[in-house]
């Protein structure tokens, strides 16, 4: 959580690559906006790419 609010706050992308554990449980203490979360790392390589 640390990283992703240093991230954030120096206009930097930061996502999560996380099986459907990950996913489920970052969902169930919502912060899967503030996480970015992505389904696989090429789909993660390609948001931050776009940014």
């Amino acid at each position: 959580m640390a990283v992703a609010k240093q991230c954030n706050e120096a206009a930097r992308r930061f996502v999560v690559v996380g099986n459907s554990r990950v996913v489920q449980t970052v969902k169930l203490v919502r912060l899967e906006a503030f996480l970015h979360l992505q389904p696989d790392l090429e789909t993660a390589l390609g948001a931050v790419s776009a940014a």
